[in-house]
């Protein structure tokens, strides 16, 4: 069973996904990063080249002829990619076919307009029975 975790309480949920995701490579996790936004998309792609200085987080795009060897892929689907380890969802609909991933990461914002749909999600994993961490990203991220 897909095992979920909510960081919640994050001061910005791209940067917060950034961080996230270079403690992730530093374990040398697959990751899928599903964002349904291009600009977003973008914006991260930037920060994992950048953040922090002199840094870089192995990742590409899921149309890229790479996608199936990095470690970290962005996408805004989830049919047909290379990775069922971890799934970063940056989306703010319930993921389709989540299931099929060993872990679900959900990074909710302070911003109402995150934090909304994100309780909703979180009532339907519960509703279902998944296993649901809670973290403060600020604690954990400190």
């Amino acid at each position: 069973m897909t095992h979920i975790t909510f960081l919640y309480d994050a001061p910005d949920r791209l940067a917060a996904a950034a961080a996230w995701l270079r403690q992730a490579w530093s374990r040398r996790s697959k990751v899928l990063v599903h964002l349904s936004e291009r600009e977003a998309a973008l914006r991260l792609d930037r920060m994992l080249w950048t953040q922090p200085q002199l840094s870089f987080v192995p990742h590409c795009f899921i149309d890229d002829p790479l996608a199936a060897e990095t470690p970290i892929v962005l996408s805004d689907r989830l049919d047909n990619v290379p990775i069922e380890d971890y799934l970063l969802h940056l989306a703010d609909t319930l993921p389709a076919a989540f299931s099929r991933f060993s872990h679900l990461v959900e990074i909710v914002s302070l911003e109402e307009r995150v934090r909304l749909p994100a309780r909703e999600r979180f009532r339907f994993y519960r509703e279902r029975g998944y296993p649901i961490e809670l973290v403060n990203f600020s604690e954990a991220f400190a």
